[in-house]
């Protein structure tokens, strides 16, 4: 092993995954003239600073330093220790950010306390806000900000500091996200200001129905657990409300969206209030109006709803159907230039549509909608090949132009005729960001992070009958040696994509590869990117058809690559890696010959009602996609050694699953390990965790893995 290699574990967790010192968080001004982004000064720095470029030099100023304005950052109020988690952030100093549309002034938190930023001097001064301060939000005009604080929402302007509403009670929270939209539908704010910043519409979420979960901390025996309101599959959700506040009047308008216009499923399905829209996914308030994304309980049912700012009235603009489930895409369901911009699963296609009639073919998978204008929608989307993602505009009238080609996977951020284009892939580390001007310049904003040095030797291929998109690695350099142990490192299930030409994705499986193994990723049905049928083939089993698509394409590889030894096959993953790792175990002995399972739902009755009930649907109506994905009825199988890891401070996926597991096991009298790792959420563990349990891992699989 060289020196590379051998430090790679240290080097990877110090680094947090080689992100600290990349250019992230983008906003490009409304007339294009100039982007802000959070990037820390290097490789092994976790604190953000805030910078902003000019489209028209290029030249990059630091405007906010948290070790300047704070020195060290502490006491983080609850609610954003929760949004953190909920968006998997592991850096600090300022990691979240807003700016009025022409980006001349930003605000932010510190360790609870509320700072503004003017972009134009650069000055930045701390707001006379109250502690424990989180989700600050500029009004259009910036002179207003308003932000969340204990169990209520604030506003602070030159007029000073006050209430907007806070209501008693321990479960009723104003102007933030519930647990399952901040987890799972993409959306992890609860307040809007109105284009002319005079009023703000707010969410009201009661906690009073869902059931109460207790986290322990172990190692601590003296503390009292953690209470969180975990809406489990089955059970009620939080109580969502909108109302809208007039911040000159005080006055108050409430906004009754629920039952706009619903229609109850024809065949009388659903469980609960089958009369109403039950969960609130996007909120969008420009000059076009206040507009609403709103999903039926079972999700079978999305509308788009207008809303009357001034009495609180609705009417539904679009309603979407499906027989599955109908997917949320990122920045649809949006008003642009009098059209509704909707992303409708059609066909064989994810198709970008305008007032119901699809601008893109079914040969354009659309992942995101970027931002629209008179003239047409900028998209992230696949053409014929998942593992590239590349950028797009699309006209009204159906003509889509490509901004970027070739193999990879690029990100972007529009603003007047600015793009800010955030490019991964297979021939360099890290992001390459370029920013494209309306003048036909390209600037490059500077990217602080290190590589990780490893030598790649990843071949993405396309294997079995389903043309499944896979990666295989070998260390570096291999030749034709004797056949190599085989890891399978995938994650297998929706909303994740692990197979794509990005460097990045494929970091941890390199460094496995060059310890001695080959390496396979797979991406089987259920994962995005292949359209419609081939990600709800798993609609009511999240068991049989995603392991056996790891299976086939396994097979497959092994077919065209004899140096794949068959004989000596383990898997490992996180969350739902984690449950497929453990499922291939159980499941496929005669496949797999050893697992490590981190972060593994176990029993799909203990996960959340958004994701579970999208693909397992009501465990009181549909009972039999519960069982037949259930792990701890398939314990007595285990033939194999099993790892378990799980945080026991992991609030999504919580260490019940891992533990049930191993209580069904040690019932069935079979053997295995379980690593508890005492104070770690779901979220990457903290440095010196993640370097020991990845040499731990490695060690586990030398231990337990047959000699050739």
């Amino acid at each position: 092993m060289n020196e590379i290699s051998r430090s790679f574990p240290r080097r990877q967790a110090r680094t947090r995954r080689f992100t600290l010192g990349a250019p992230r968080d983008f906003r490009v001004a409304n007339d294009g003239h100039r982007v802000s982004f959070l990037r820390s000064s290097g490789p092994e720095d976790p604190l953000n600073r805030l910078w902003v470029l000019d489209t028209a030099t290029g030249s990059e100023r630091l405007v906010a330093d948290p070790d300047r304005l704070v020195g060290s950052e502490s006491g983080l109020p609850s609610a954003e220790k929760a949004r953190r988690e909920r968006v998997r952030e592991a850096a600090g100093g300022i990691v979240a950010y807003d700016t009025d549309p022409a980006l001349t002034a930003a605000v932010f938190t510190l360790g609870g306390s509320l700072w503004r930023a003017d972009l134009d001097t650069g000055s930045v001064t701390a707001l006379a806000g109250r502690p424990g301060a989180f989700d600050p939000r500029i009004s259009p005009d910036g002179r207003r900000v308003a932000y969340g604080a204990g169990s209520g929402l604030r506003v602070v302007d030159a007029d000073g500091d006050r209430v907007v509403i806070c209501e008693p009670g321990p479960t009723v929270t104003w102007g933030r996200a519930e647990f399952v939209a901040a987890e799972e539908m993409g959306r992890t704010r609860g307040h809007w200001w109105s284009p002319d910043s005079r009023k703000l519409a707010v969410q009201r979420v009661d906690e009073a129905e869902v059931q109460s979960w207790w986290i322990p901390a172990p190692v601590d025996p003296h503390l009292t657990p953690t209470e969180i309101r975990y809406p489990v599959a089955g059970t009620a959700n939080a109580s969502v409300a909108l109302a809208i506040f007039d911040i000159d009047d005080g006055s108050r308008v409430d906004v009754d969206w629920a039952h706009t216009g619903f229609e109850p499923a024809a065949d009388g399905s659903g469980v609960g209030d089958a009369t109403t829209w039950e969960y609130l996914a996007a909120v969008d308030w420009t000059g076009e109006g206040l507009f609403l994304v709103v999903q039926a309980r079972d999700q079978k049912q999305l509308a788009v709803v207008e809303v009357d700012p001034g009495c609180g009235a609705c009417r539904q603009r679009h309603r979407v159907t499906d027989d599955c489930w109908v997917e949320l895409v990122a920045g649809a369901c949006r008003p642009v230039a009098g059209r509704l911009i909707t992303v409708e699963d059609r066909g064989s296609a994810r198709r970008l549509c305008a007032d119901g009639v699809a601008l893109t073919s079914e040969a354009v998978q659309v992942r995101r909608v970027v931002g629209a204008d008179e003239t047409g929608v900028v998209i992230t989307a696949s053409s014929v090949d998942p593992a590239d993602v590349n950028v797009a505009r699309v006209s009204w009238t159906s003509e889509v132009t490509w901004l970027t080609e070739g193999p990879g996977v690029t990100d972007a951020v529009v603003g007047g005729a600015t793009t800010v284009l955030v490019q991964r892939s297979l021939r360099h580390p890290g992001s390459v960001v370029v920013v494209r001007s309306g003048d036909g310049q390209n600037r490059t904003v500077a990217n602080h992070a290190a590589g990780s040095g490893l030598d790649m030797n990843v071949e993405i291929v396309s294997l079995g009958s389903r043309s499944l998109v896979a990666a295989v690695l070998m260390p570096a350099g291999a030749g034709p040696e004797s056949p190599w142990p085989v890891l399978v490192d995938s994650y297998g299930g929706p909303h994740v994509q692990r197979v794509q030409r990005s460097r990045a994705l494929f970091e941890t499986s390199q460094w496995f590869a060059d310890q001695g193994f080959a390496v396979v990723v797979i991406d089987g049905r259920g994962t995005p990117g292949r359209g419609p049928a081939f990600e709800r083939a798993v609609r009511g089993d999240l068991a049989a058809p995603v392991l056996q698509d790891q299976i086939e394409a396994l097979q497959a590889a092994a077919a065209r690559d004899s140096r794949l030894d068959l004989t000596r096959v383990a898997i490992r993953g996180w969350s739902f890696g984690g449950y497929l790792a453990a499922l291939a175990v159980l499941r496929r002995p005669d496949v797999f010959h050893a697992a490590i399972a981190g972060a593994p739902v176990t029993d799909w009755r203990l996960y959340d009602t958004h994701y579970t009930e999208r693909y397992l649907g009501h465990p009181a109506t549909e009972p039999g996609n519960y069982d037949r994905t259930d792990l701890t009825s398939s314990a007595d199988g285990l033939q194999r050694p099993l790892m378990l890891i799980h945080g026991l401070a992991d609030d999504n996926v919580v260490a019940a699953h891992t533990l049930r597991l191993s209580r069904a096991l040690l019932e069935a009298g079979r053997a295995h390990t379980v690593l508890p790792l005492s104070g770690v959420t779901h979220m990457t563990p903290p440095e010196q965790v993640a370097e020991s349990l990845l040499l731990l891992e490695l060690d586990f699989l030398r231990a337990v893995l047959p000699p050739a």
